[in-house]
């Protein structure tokens, strides 16, 4: 079979024989293929990718995963362990699935989780939980969080840097997630005087149709408390507490020799917390890579160093106007561009990112 497969890899290695991270996206690129063939041609890729590296954490995007999850779960068994995130996103390319992938070179990982220089990674992925709506499966989500954080001496409240939540139907299920997060930051000591957890909520589904929520996260233990900083870029974006949301706008994290940035989902939002531009996503879209580029900058990043990126689409009439504006800016983003209605209706475009920057900061262990 011939490759239908686009495999672009972002390597960050800040000095020589420092730990090397890998953020590898696979597309696919004849749409017309049968979804089989698509899959067999991305964990080929996969396979490709992972060689001589770690893998921790790969999210795979689909277009129906009610019926595709199935085959690629039985597949996956050929590949090496890692955690494994699948929602249903569409890629907008007109394909089928497509797959973010993070690799280090030379740790070891297992069972999500891997302890280098002191520090301990965990990634979870496709959490979910038991209830009737929203808001009881968002605050069983993070209960299983934490318990499987503090199997490793960790927990949300102290060190969970990233998460991911993926509502169905987000019109409908979003106020559920957000009122479930804010108490359960509330119980856990997390408040607008301390801090909240960089974040998206954005549409996504679950291969089971029960499932109203999904989470992915990201958790380091052994960090201290200088070493994290939280973005706001005031002048351009609100305070998420302004309009009732529990979130950090971005998350920088110092080691001795890297930082790497956090931003959450960011949407064409301004320093009052209004959507601007609506019904104009060329608008939205410029507008939300200027909160991004203000967001980067006070962690000393641009666009040039974001390492991968997810651009989320309300409409797919949008994406081709929407593609052309991004990679203007940023003509050499590793990105994948998914059909995700934003947490407002009139928000039609949203991106997140990683950034990743070289530091001299000996005063802390290196990654």
């Amino acid at each position: 079979m011939m490759n239908i497969t686009k495999t672009k890899t972002t390597v960050f290695t800040p000095r020589k024989g420092s730990v090397a991270e890998y953020h590898v996206m696979v597309t696919v690129t004849d749409p017309s293929s049968l979804y089989e063939e698509q899959l067999n041609a991305v964990l080929k890729a996969c396979k490709a990718a992972s060689k001589g590296r770690s893998v921790h954490f790969r999210r795979f995007f689909l277009s129906d995963a009610s019926n595709q999850a199935p085959m690629l779960l039985e597949a996956l068994q050929g590949l090496p362990e890692a955690t494994t995130s699948i929602v249903q996103q569409p890629p907008l390319d007109g394909t089928r699935i497509a797959l973010w992938m993070y690799c280090t070179s030379p740790m070891e990982g297992g069972d999500g989780c891997f302890t280098h220089e002191g520090y301990t990674h965990h990634w979870a992925g496709s959490l979910t939980g038991t209830g009737v709506d929203s808001y009881e499966q968002m605050a069983g989500i993070f209960l299983d969080l934490d318990g499987k954080l503090a199997n490793h001496g960790l927990s949300v409240a102290a060190n969970t840097i990233r998460t991911w939540i993926f509502a169905r139907d987000v019109d409908v299920n979003y106020a559920g997630v957000v009122m479930a997060r804010r108490q359960y930051f509330e119980r856990i000591g997390l408040t607008s005087k301390t801090h909240f957890i960089a974040s998206t909520g954005i549409e996504g589904r679950h291969p089971d149709p029960k499932m109203l929520v999904e989470t992915d996260a990201y958790s380091v233990g052994g960090l201290a408390s200088e070493q994290v900083r939280f973005l706001y870029a005031k002048d351009h974006l609100s305070p998420t507490m302004d309009y009732g949301v529990t979130f950090e706008r971005g998350t920088a994290v110092t080691y001795g020799d890297r930082r790497q940035v956090y931003i959450s989902g960011t949407a064409s939002i301004d320093a009052e917390g209004k959507v601007l531009y609506p019904g104009d996503v060329s608008m939205q879209t410029r507008r939300m890579l200027e909160n991004i580029s203000a967001l980067l900058a006070e962690a000393g990043a641009a666009f040039k160093d974001i390492a991968m990126a997810i651009v989320y689409l309300r409409d797919a009439a949008d994406y081709a106007r929407a593609r052309q504006i991004v990679s203007e800016t940023c003509p050499d983003l590793n990105a994948v561009y998914v059909l995700a209605p934003v947490c407002r209706p009139a928000w039609l475009v949203e991106m997140e990112c990683l950034a990743l920057v070289p530091a001299d900061a000996p005063e802390y262990r290196s990654f």
